[in-house]
């Protein structure tokens, strides 16, 4: 059976919307799309993600600091061009353990998310001989 990933949905906290919508909006320039109307009291917030793969980003209570390994991974043409983006906008950049043929680096969104940035460069391997 084919699969394909159609949306990855992540949380945030109640009165935040401006807060994401300056991240992922603004600042990561993604596309904004509005949610089905039958969801229109679940405060929700759509954005596109290439083609045909989107983020929902939903409102839940927070249940403390989530530090866990949990992430989703967005491949960028230009890594070096959006990891200075973030840093001039004054985003903490963590890097990680190199993956040959794949730089990457990770930031938090302003409600704690884990986002992974990385740009296919080469099949990884082959570049780890």
């Amino acid at each position: 059976m084919p699969t394909r990933l159609q949306h990855v949905s992540i949380a945030r906290p109640p009165q935040s919307s401006d807060a994401a919508r300056a991240f992922y909006g603004d600042l990561l320039g993604l596309e904004e799309i509005p949610p089905p109307r039958s969801l229109a009291a679940l405060d929700l917030i759509w954005y596109r993600l290439g083609s045909d793969t989107e983020l929902h980003i939903l409102v839940e209570e927070p249940v403390g600091q989530d530090r866990s390994g949990r992430h989703f991974c967005l491949a960028v043409d230009d890594i070096l061009a959006v990891q200075e983006r973030f840093e001039a906008a004054g985003v903490t950049v963590v890097g990680d353990v190199a993956i040959p043929g794949r730089p990457r680096f990770f930031v938090r969104d302003p409600f704690g998310n884990l986002i992974e940035f990385t740009a296919i460069e080469d099949d990884y391997l082959l570049a780890q001989g």
